[in-house]
This record gives C-alpha cells, sequence and structure tokens, in this order.
C-alpha cells in the first residue's frame, strides 16, 4: 500500500512538473519565433519586414492626423482623426479605400443616430438604451463588413462626451473624414504595400515543408521501431502543410487585391514584380499537399492495433523510405527555384535513375505482397500510388514505364 502511495504521489509531481513546464516552453517557443521574425526582418526585404513598415507607416499616420487635427486646427475632437487613420493603414491599398468607406458609414450613423436618441430622449441612459440596440443590429450588415461596430463605439463615445450638438457632430464628422484621408494617403504613397512576393516565399516554404514531411517519414520508416507516435507526428506535419496551403491562398488573394488599386505612375512607383509564379503552381502544390496528407492517413491507419490493414516489411518499407528521400530532395530543389526567380534547377538524371528503379523494386514488392496477404496489399498500393502521384507531380516532365 505505502508503495503504491509512493508511486502516486510520484506520478502527480511528474504531471505537475509537466503541467508547469508548457507554459515556459510556449513561452520559449514565442521568444525563439519573435527572434526569428527580428533576425528576417534585418536580413532583407520580405513578410516580416513589410509587417515592420506596415506598422511603422499605421503609427505615422495616426501621428501626422494628431498634429494636422490637434496641433495645426485645434479642433476639440482631433481625436476622431488618429482613431480612424490608424486602422486604415491596410494589408493592400484597396482594403484600406474599401475599410475608410465603410468606416465613415458606420461613423456617421453611430453619430446621428445617437444625438438624435438624446436630442429626443433627453436623458443619456435612455438615449444608450435606444440607439445601441439598433446600431449593433446594422453593425452586423454585411456590407458594413468588419467595420460596423464602430457605429456602436462611436454612438458611446458621442453620448459620453455630452457634446450632441449640430456644431459637435460636424466635428466629429469631419475629423473622422480627415483621419480617413491620412491613412489611405499614407498607405497609398508611402511604401505601399505589394504582396506579390509573398506569393513566392510562400510557395516555396510550401516546397521547404513538404520536403521536411517526406524526410522525416522516411527517417522513422528507415527505423524498425516506429510506432503510432511517430505516425501522430506525420499527421501534424501534414497539418502544418494544410496551414502553410492556406497561408499560399491568403497571400494570393492579396497579391490579386494589391494590383486593384491604384493604377498608372502609382503602379510604376510600387515596382510590381513581374515574374510573380502563376496560380497553376498554387494547384501544383494543393495536390502535393493533398497526396502526402493521404500517405500520413495510410501510415496512421497501419499503426493502429484495432484497424485490419498492417504495415508492409521492413525491407519494403526502407525501400519505399529511399524513394520517399529521393522525392524530397526533388521538392526541396524545387523549392530553391521558387524562391529565387529565374533559376533553372538541371535535371539530375542519376537520381531520377535511382527513382526509377526504387519504383521497379517497390512494383515488384508490390506483385509478391499481393500473393500472400490481402490488408498488407493494399497498405502498400496505396502507399505506392501517393509517392506516385507526388512524383508525377514535383517532376512533372518524368516517364515512368
Amino acid at each position: 500500500m505505502a508503495q503504491g502511495t509512493r508511486d502516486q504521489g510520484e506520478d502527480v509531481r511528474t504531471l505537475a512538473r509537466s503541467l508547469a513546464a508548457r507554459p515556459a516552453g510556449v513561452v520559449r517557443e514565442e521568444a525563439r519565433s519573435v527572434g526569428r521574425a527580428v533576425r528576417a526582418a534585418c536580413r532583407g526585404p520580405g513578410r516580416e519586414r513589410d509587417l515592420v513598415v506596415q506598422s511603422l507607416k499605421a503609427a505615422a499616420a495616426a501621428l501626422l492626423a494628431w498634429l494636422v487635427a490637434g496641433v495645426w486646427l485645434g479642433d476639440p475632437m482631433a481625436l476622431m482623426a488618429p482613431w480612424v487613420a490608424v486602422v486604415l493603414v491596410q494589408a493592400t491599398v484597396y482594403s484600406s479605400l474599401m475599410r475608410a468607406v465603410r468606416q465613415l458609414t458606420a461613423i456617421c450613423a453611430g453619430t446621428l443616430l445617437a444625438s438624435a436618441a438624446q436630442a429626443i430622449t433627453d436623458d443619456t441612459t435612455a438615449a444608450l438604451a435606444l440607439c445601441v440596440p439598433v446600431l449593433m443590429l446594422l453593425a452586423n450588415w454585411p456590407r458594413f463588413g468588419d467595420q460596423g461596430t464602430y457605429g456602436a463605439t462611436t454612438a458611446l463615445f458621442t453620448l459620453a462626451t455630452g457634446s450632441v450638438s449640430g456644431a459637435a457632430v460636424g466635428h466629429r464628422l469631419g475629423q473622422a473624414a480627415l483621419g480617413a484621408a491620412i491613412g489611405v494617403a499614407v498607405n497609398a504613397l508611402i511604401l505601399p504595400p505589394i504582396h506579390l512576393r509573398d506569393v513566392r516565399e510562400n510557395l516555396a516554404a510550401l516546397a521547404r515543408e513538404a520536403a521536411d514531411v517526406l524526410h522525416g517519414i522516411a527517417a522513422d520508416l528507415g527505423r524498425d521501431d516506429w510506432d503510432s507516435g511517430a505516425a501522430a507526428d506525420w499527421s501534424l506535419g501534414s497539418d502544418r502543410l494544410e496551414r502553410r496551403l492556406g497561408a499560399l491562398r491568403a497571400a494570393r488573394g492579396w497579391s490579386r487585391e494589391s494590383l486593384r488599386m491604384p493604377k498608372g505612375a502609382l503602379r510604376a512607383l510600387r515596382r510590381v514584380p513581374s515574374d510573380v509564379p502563376s496560380e497553376a503552381e498554387d494547384e501544383r502544390w494543393s495536390r502535393i499537399t493533398g497526396h502526402i496528407g493521404a500517405l500520413a492517413r495510410t501510415l496512421a491507419v497501419a499503426t493502429d492495433d484495432d484497424r485490419t490493414p498492417g504495415p508492409p516489411d521492413s525491407r519494403t518499407l526502407r525501400t519505399y523510405a529511399r524513394l520517399l528521400d529521393l522525392i524530397a530532395d526533388r521538392c526541396r530543389a524545387e523549392a530553391g527555384r521558387l524562391q529565387h526567380a529565374g533559376a533553372v534547377q538541371p535535371p539530375d538524371r542519376e537520381a531520377e535513375a535511382r527513382m526509377e528503379e526504387l519504383h521497379d523494386r517497390m512494383q515488384e514488392a508490390l506483385r509478391e505482397q499481393a500473393g500472400r496477404e490481402a490488408t498488407r496489399t493494399t497498405v502498400l498500393g496505396s502507399l505506392l500510388l501517393q509517392a506516385e502521384n507526388v512524383w508525377a507531380e514535383v517532376v512533372p516532365d518524368v516517364v515512368r514505364r
């Protein structure tokens, strides 16, 4: 009994140490992420530096709006101008302009409804009860996008300050318009954001991560002691690929939006690159991501003791691992080509010959397995099919027998 109590106490202490270590691990990981972002921003152009530029531009827009409204014009409602300006330095000039229109509409609605409610009720609490529910309903109108809540917050500011006269309403709306104009102008004229580079960087990162996942799977399959824990790691790697694919799609959407506004001389000022990877590359790597995900799921099923299919024998898996390593090497070469515009990757005939040889050996193993055990043949056939699919996408011009 005493031994059991000591064991239970040790388990509790181990669990407590594990739980205590988790926040520390999260903090360390966040610190490393911040450090990587800082180094990337200092190293050269990229997403991290773009974020720094946009943040500084938002701060500059707010400061400029305050100087114009509060210092130069001496307006009592000067707070409205920097408040509006800081949120309008958006990811693209087009989104800044559209958000400015929606935000101004919401602010006008909030100011006018709050002033009308105060005039009707002559009581701040009653005016709040009258106008805020209406404004919150309007905030959910899709036309407002994510700017609808500015109507309700503007109403709260209006009623809290007690400034509901015609002059106060005019000042508030005028300062909001001034802040919107400054925010949009700063975003459009000072290092306007362009996200075409993000497309290339996300494509290259997706190719690198695909290589990492395949190398990781190959390394584990090369050992005899891989288990469901390794399969869980492969599933996590597949999930990371899906998230990177989502980032690529978002970057492609931002790049399209970046080119919608403005045109002519301003577009020339932005130095829009002409060698952005085509959208066909997005589709190609989307298919590769799906094939790798299917491969990881097949292996996860094979390690599940409660499922019928089992993994192939160790010798066959080691051959398969070498094939995955070669495919992963080609993914990494594709990442280099995508990262550097104009880079040409010469075909590696020796590697392709080795891939052909390993592929033939896998097909022979599949034929041998088919004569012995149907369930293992199903798993091996699925694994070989997914490897062939990735191979066909990464090396589209290869001809296999």
